[in-house]
């Protein structure tokens, strides 16, 4: 197979191919006498599965899994993905937190067990370590009126009670769905007043068909990954 065989079924330039094995995301390939390379099924079928783990992981999660698995080092590979789905299991459980937080300002019904789960109050480098984010970041959201953290009378530190660290994952969740610092300050004012919700459900509602859209995504590139290694090095992989 030339470059130009694995490209067009990806709409991909043969140059992409190429420096797709010179990253390592490929298995190096053997040349003509000429110098040409030769790209075999297998070939087809790593970057069949290195293009499914971009679109499940994204680039750096799929090249960094590619690469372990080319140099025969499958556990490294796999550790990687785990923590693709360890953060997709936490975005899940943002998201229900979320809700139920929403549910329960907008009802007279006072909150159950369940809603009242959050940890508070922490210090600003907790919520930071929390939500694997730096201290830097939160004062912005502060400044951008997303969090309104309180802070002690002797020294004047910030400490986020429960309602603040809900806020802060709701904040995390709207920032890896691509939304601005402007609408999320938005939205979390409408959670605060209980009112005018509508945009934040429909905020939810997307994050939610992104969730499993991505999910859907990993069982693809999980497959594909598993055709590929399943194949023998010495012979073309699954189509």
């Amino acid at each position: 197979m030339r470059p130009a065989d694995l490209a067009r079924e990806h709409g991909l330039s043969t140059q992409a191919v190429r420096n797709y094995e010179r990253d390592g995301f490929l298995p190096p390939t053997e040349r003509t006498p000429t110098g040409y390379r030769i790209y075999t099924a297998r070939h087809a079928a790593a970057l069949r599965a290195f293009l499914s783990l971009v679109a499940a992981f994204g680039h750096a999660t799929a090249g960094l899994a590619m690469s372990a698995v080319n140099d025969d080092r499958p556990d490294e590979a796999l550790t990687a993905l785990d923590r693709g789905h360890a953060q997709l299991l936490r975005d899940r459980e943002t998201l229900a937190t979320v809700r139920r937080a929403v549910d329960h300002l907008t009802s007279a019904h006072p909150p159950t067990r369940a809603a009242t789960t959050l940890p508070g109050p922490l210090s600003i480098g907790e919520l930071a370590h929390r939500l694997d984010l730096t201290p830097a970041t939160l004062r912005t959201w502060e400044t951008a009126g997303i969090l309104t953290p309180a802070r002690d009378r002797p020294g004047g530190h910030r400490y986020y009670r429960p309602e603040d660290v809900r806020d802060a994952e709701l904040a995390h969740l709207l920032r890896r769905g691509g939304h601005p610092l402007a609408h999320i300050a938005t939205v979390l004012r409408q959670v605060r007043t209980a009112g005018g919700t509508d945009g934040l459900a429909a905020a939810l509602d997307s994050w939610q068909q992104r969730l499993t859209a991505r999910g859907r995504a990993m069982l693809t590139a999980a497959a594909r990954l598993d055709a590929y290694l399943s194949a023998p090095p010495d012979a073309p992989g699954s189509p």
